[in-house]
Parts: structure tokens; sequence; C-alpha cells
């Protein structure tokens, strides 16, 4: 079974209810078709209600069973923007910019999570993720004992023996530009745990660097070094060894060689890269060249589950990113 499958029955399983703050865009509402249709999800549509079922109509879409949540007329606005001012008047936010802010689709429905009116949000088939991000932080924040908030993708790589059978996530490919040692030990810890609710994996974590165990000298090697140790003291009962290069992390022949006795190198399905460029660069080759499948970019580190979409996703990606976060929702 592939990994979606497994992902949709997880979401089937205990059904939740997903925001999607861009209720009028088509893509969102061919998406809910199948979204509903497979049962993955409850879904709450934000925008306005008449542009939202004349698209509908126009696309054959069936909203029945759907809910329409109007920023301008809900009745929920008043309670939304008196919470949005308690949490952010030591910003010099006033009631009245409270009010403006709040009818904004993503920062309603990022309101709607925060109190529970939805399990989670996703957005970002027309917006930015620092549109998607910005709200989050401010309202959801991140969850204890999370510094920072990171993104994964999950790669399954057709006819592949390394990871898991050709299942590796892969981190941080999207959210964060340059994290500091701190940063990057929160986002190996992260993404263990997504490997370990979403996929059922046992996380084998590889700390990446252009070194392996001190091959090569320099600042950007310390770097990783440093995030290792940092890593592992957090949490001792994770599998989170570096600094390892690609090849020593995932080929157990080079492994044997460059990191004899490491209980991840040569075995890794989780890899922590050590700047965006380099992830978001790996991704793309191995999507590319391998042919592989790659589900995310998936949000890790919200307090509760948020995601954001590539703006030239299909709705089929909207489906499936309703999924993760439906999965994610259920703790």
């Amino acid at each position: 079974m592939k990994l979606m499958d497994q992902i949709w029955n997880m979401a089937r399983a205990n059904k939740k209810k997903i925001v999607l703050a861009e209720g009028e865009e088509e893509r969102t509402l061919k998406a809910c078709k199948k979204i509903i249709g497979n049962g993955i999800a409850n879904i709450v549509l934000v925008g306005n209600e008449n542009t939202i079922r004349e698209k509908a109509s126009k696309l054959g879409v069936n909203l029945d069973g759907i809910e329409i949540a109007d920023p301008q007329t809900s009745n929920k606005l008043q309670t939304y923007v008196n919470e949005f001012y308690e949490l952010r008047k030591k910003k010099g936010i006033t009631l009245e910019k409270a009010d403006k802010i709040v009818r904004d689709p993503i920062y309603f429905a990022t309101m709607m999570v925060k109190l529970g009116d939805a399990d989670g949000l996703v957005s970002g088939a027309v917006h930015t993720t620092g549109d998607l991000l910005r709200p989050g932080l401010q309202i959801v924040k991140t969850a204890p004992g999370v510094p920072i908030v990171s993104s994964v993708f999950i790669m399954g790589v057709p006819n592949c023996k390394y990871g898991d059978n050709g299942l590796l996530l892969f981190a941080d490919c999207a959210v964060n530009p340059c994290p500091d040692e701190n940063q990057l030990a929160s986002i190996a810890v992260s993404t263990a745990e997504t490997a370990k609710k979403l996929c059922g994996m046992d996380p084998k974590v590889a700390m990446l660097s252009f070194s392996t165990k001190g091959s090569a000298k320099h600042d950007l090697v310390d770097k990783v070094v440093n995030a290792t140790k940092i890593a592992q003291k957090a949490r001792p009962d994770l599998k989170i060894d570096g600094e390892l290069q690609l090849d020593a992390a995932i080929v157990r022949d080079v492994a044997n060689l460059k990191a004899p006795g490491s209980d991840v190198a040569g075995k890794a399905n989780v890899l922590v890269f050590p700047d965006i460029q380099a992830g978001n660069i790996g991704y793309k080759l191995v999507q590319r060249f391998a042919k592989a499948e790659a589900i995310g970019p998936i949000t890790q580190g919200f307090a509760k589950p948020i995601n954001d979409l590539s703006r030239g996703c299909s709705f089929e990606d909207i489906v499936n990113v309703v999924a993760v976060t439906a999965v994610q929702a259920q703790g």
C-alpha cells in the first residue's frame, strides 16, 4: 500500500475538521469534491459565500456537508477580533486594527484553529508561505518545547533500497533559510517525530554535511556537529547521528568505512540538511531524477496543524495535504 493510501485511511479513521482559507479558489473547490467523496475530512471553506457557491456550481462541485465561513458576515467575527486583540495588544494592535486584520481569510481561518472551531488549516494555492506562517506564528504559535516551525518532504523513491525501501524524509527544504545549531537540532527532533506519527517509521536521523566524522574542518561542519550533540542530549531516545555525508548516511558499505559503529550511518531514513539551499536542491534532484513522489512541504512545529501549499499545486495535491493535516490533528 502506498504511503498516501495509508494516510488517507488514517484520516478516515478519526475524521477531523480542516479549514481551507482559499475557499473561492477553483482547485480548492475541486479538491473538496474528492475530500468529501472519500471521507477524508470535514471541510470549512473561508470566503464570500455567494462567490463560493457560484464557482462550485460552475465546476459541478456539490457543497452539501461543507461548511462555509464568510469573515464579513460570520457570527464568530467579534469573538475572533477580541481574541486577536488580546493576543497582539502588547504589539500595539488596536481593536479597530484587529477587526481589519481578522477579516482577512487566512487570519480568520487561523483564529478558527486557535479557538477550536477547526482542527487544522491548509492554504497556499494563491498565497505565499509567509502569508500563511505569519498569522500562524502570531496566533497559534509553536508547540511547547519547540522553538521553531520547520518543514519536511516525505519522499517515496521507486525501486530504491535506501531509507525504508525508498521512503525517506527530507528537512528543512522550505521554511528556514539558514538555521543555527539550536534550530537545526530542533528540526531534527521535529522530523523524527513526524516520521513516527505520519509514516510509522523507526526514525534514523542523519545530520548531513560535506564531512563525515571530522573528515573536513570548517565552521559549517562545526554547526552540524554541535547541532547533533544538542539533539542527542535533548532526545537520547532517538537515533540521531552526524556529521555525515550523504553516501555515509544511506549506503552501508560507505558507512562501514567512514562511520563504523554508528546506529544511523548506512541506515538513515531521515535526512536533515544543513540549510534550505541544500534541502531544496536535494529534494528536487531526487524528485526529478529518480521520479520520486514528493509529499509536502509538510509544516511541523506549530501547536496545531497548519500546512502550506505550492502555488503551482494541483487539486490532488490539496487533497493529500488535507489528509496529512487531518492525521496531524489526531495527535
